[in-house]
């Protein structure tokens, strides 16, 4: 938000009122936190931080005397009405997109490691367990029983555990 500000004074424009600064915080803080949760891609971020900008940008210039239009208007000095606004914006919007993009891939990195390094150190404060012996159950001797019917020749019956091998 200080850096919107702060370059919409730097391109000429007057600097905007406090409400503005206010209702401009707000909104970028929502969109902020709609979408908070997971990694963002390049793209995603880029297109947000447009949509922010040009919102902020027509909200900064609404107290001045163009008012509020989507269409280029003069900040008195500076830029003004030309093609070098909206190439300023745009160089802007991408280089702090992929500024943006590259923290937080940065920052979902260092959250992956350190809940690694955390659930290995809680691992380790874990108590031990403590193994019981239980009595082994002695295996009775089993005796194969004789297929006499014809159907049941050639079918396996693999129920139960596996013999001891002798």
């Amino acid at each position: 938000m200080t850096l919107a500000v702060l370059g919409h004074v730097a391109a000429g424009g007057s600097g905007p009122a406090p409400w503005a600064v206010a209702a401009g915080g707000s909104a970028v803080m929502f969109m902020t936190m709609l979408l908070a949760g997971r990694e963002r891609s390049t793209a995603t971020i880029s297109v947000g931080l447009s949509a922010l900008q040009l919102a902020l940008h027509e909200l900064f210039a609404l107290d001045g005397p163009a008012g509020v239009s989507l269409v280029p208007h003069s900040h008195g000095r500076g830029f003004g009405e030309s093609l070098g606004m909206l190439v300023a914006h745009l160089t802007a919007t991408l280089i702090t997109g992929w500024w943006l993009a590259r923290g937080e891939a940065a920052l979902w990195a260092l959250l992956h490691s350190a809940r690694h390094r955390l659930s290995a150190m809680f691992r380790l404060l874990r108590p031990p367990r403590v193994a019981v012996a239980l009595p082994r159950a002695v295996p009775s001797p089993v005796t194969p029983v004789p297929v006499r019917d014809v159907l049941l020749r050639h079918s396996v019956s693999r129920r139960g555990p596996p013999l001891p091998a002798v």
